[in-house]
């Protein structure tokens, strides 16, 4: 489905605000690298597959820096790399995933390793290393004149808790919680600190990496259920939020498709209304 592009330079200033992405290399990601470019930004895209990085550039004129936001090294270079290229006013973060579906019993250690280290730790990593940088893109600009973002890419699974979530749900409560920490610490800057916490959402690959690759379980997690979110839903929604006017803060958007009406209570069939 097309979508109607918002419209452009909603906040002061946005035609010179620089984006980061990480997790651009596919789905909510390459989306949001997509219509920020579409809206004028500049934009750094992050990923470790740099052939994925190299085709996003090629279409849409955003730069890249492949990075394995795992190792504190590469995380150290990225942040050089944007100091010698014009510094950076939001920060997206977005790269995550899960690793199963078993219960906390039976479930592997080294998911949830995997888990914490990519949902929380290498956020941790990204922000301590780029906050200095989005301090600098506002620092002496007059009050409500200018802000800086640092945004991140939740789940609904870190808000309410489902059987079967187990690592992906203690992973996601603890990124929530970094990012309600992340606000009162920096209470009285001038940076939005917001999240948003995407509901279903079929992309190509999360569900396909969330069961090792097994085709016919990812998809049966949506089968039959009417227009689940697309990666482009919750980049116009990414895209929004940032492109608020400087004295706005939506702190935390929750967005589902209309047949989700919680985390654990999905319909399937046609929306019809009750007679």
């Amino acid at each position: 489905m097309n979508r109607k592009p918002l419209s452009k330079g909603l906040a002061l200033g946005i035609q010179n605000r620089r984006a980061v992405v990480t997790g651009a290399s596919s789905g909510i990601g390459a989306a949001t690298v997509r219509l920020l470019r579409a809206h004028g930004w500049d934009v750094v895209g992050v990923a470790r597959r740099e052939d994925r990085l190299q085709a996003l550039a090629a279409e849409t004129g955003a730069s890249y820096f492949v990075a394995d936001l795992l190792k504190q090294e590469d995380v150290d270079a990225l942040a050089a790399h944007l100091a010698a290229s014009g510094g950076v006013s939001t920060l997206v973060n977005n790269a995550g995933g899960a690793a199963g579906l078993d219960s906390v019993e039976a479930s592997r250690v080294s998911d949830w390793e995997w888990m914490f280290e990519v949902n929380v730790l290498a956020v941790k990593r990204v922000i301590s290393a780029l906050l200095p940088l989005l301090r600098a893109s506002v620092a002496g600009a007059p009050t409500g004149t200018a802000v800086a973002d640092i945004l991140t890419v939740s789940s609904t699974a870190g808000h309410f808790a489902y059987a079967g979530g187990g690592g992906y749900n203690a992973s996601k409560f603890a990124v929530s919680s970094l990012s309600e920490v992340l606000r009162l610490e920096l209470s009285g800057e001038p940076i939005r600190v917001l999240e948003i916490a995407p509901g279903m959402v079929k992309t190509e690959e999360f569900s396909l990496n969330r069961f090792g690759g097994d085709a016919a379980k990812a998809e049966a997690v949506y089968a039959n259920v009417p227009d689940p979110l697309t990666a482009d839903d919750v980049a116009t929604t990414i895209v929004t939020m940032v492109e608020m006017p400087p004295h706005i803060s939506l702190d935390l958007v929750i967005i589902k498709p209309v047949a989700q009406s919680a985390v654990y209570k999905v319909h399937r069939g046609p929306l019809e209304v009750k007679q």
